[in-house]
């Protein structure tokens, strides 16, 4: 089933509660941005968070993606896209009428997608300038994105793209016209809860190596901020996930 798990990587035990985090914040063309692997890496992941921000989850994924490929290393990135104020994960799914009016300001005011793409390019060339061998640059960029950032991923994929490989983690407002448009390998790691109709229309549109992979056990958000890692099922399937992911970066990128 996991075409990308077999032998690509050992990572390591992962965390259920009170993880501690192996990179560090610092600041990245005005915007607090969570940093970690190899200083020495040649290769960049830009991640985009969910609508949650920096959840434990999310944050041990990034340190797993960073250093768990023996072969390969990461200088990962994860800028805070949301300048402090990220979304209450007790709004989501929501329950009540005020939920579902505080989630629909939110997506309107701080997350709709050509404001996020907009602030990507100043990202990526700030930390170019942080690359080794006299800041140079990377050699290459990877993007993956949670839940909304999928949505992101799947936007800065197109014509003459930043980036040489994307992935989508239990994407939202999955969108085959989208699929048509990108350029760059796609792996696309959906959940139950993500519309299987449009996951297919998804992957018949792709015109680029592609890996498609639906997790039917598993919620929307099970990678990020809303994986119960306590549950010894999701640890499981938490874990690989981010095989996966590493197979295709190692495959790709």
């Amino acid at each position: 089933m996991f075409k990308y798990s077999q032998a690509c990587c050992s990572i390591p035990p992962v965390v259920s509660s009170g993880y501690e985090k192996k990179g560090k914040y610092i600041e990245l063309n005005g915007l607090k941005t969570y940093v970690t692997g190899p200083e020495t890496a040649s290769e960049a992941i830009l991640i985009i968070y969910d609508i949650f921000g920096y959840f434990d989850q999310t944050i041990q994924g990034a340190d797993i993606i960073a250093s768990s490929d023996p072969e390969k290393k990461y200088r990962v990135f994860m800028p805070d896209f949301f300048d402090g104020e990220p979304a209450d994960i007790s709004w989501y799914p929501p329950q009540t009428d005020e939920h579902k009016q505080k989630l629909g300001e939110f997506f309107q005011t701080k997350a709709p997608p050509p404001k996020t793409l907009s602030r990507i390019p100043g990202i990526v060339d700030a930390a170019n300038k942080l690359a080794p061998e006299g800041g140079s640059g990377f050699k290459a960029w990877g993007i993956l994105g949670y839940c909304w950032g999928g949505k992101i991923v799947a936007l800065a994929s197109a014509k003459d793209s930043l980036f040489k490989v994307g992935i989508q983690v239990h994407p939202a407002m999955v969108d085959a016209k989208d699929a048509s448009h990108v350029t760059i390998p796609m792996a696309f790691l959906a959940s139950k809860d993500e519309d299987a109709e449009e996951v297919k229309k998804y992957d018949a549109a792709l015109n680029v190596p592609h890996h498609i992979q639906t997790w039917h056990n598993q919620i929307h958000g099970f990678m990020a901020a809303r994986g119960d890692l306590a549950d010894p099922e999701v640890r499981k399937e938490y874990e690989n996930g981010y095989k996966t992911v590493i197979g295709f970066l190692r495959e790709h990128l």
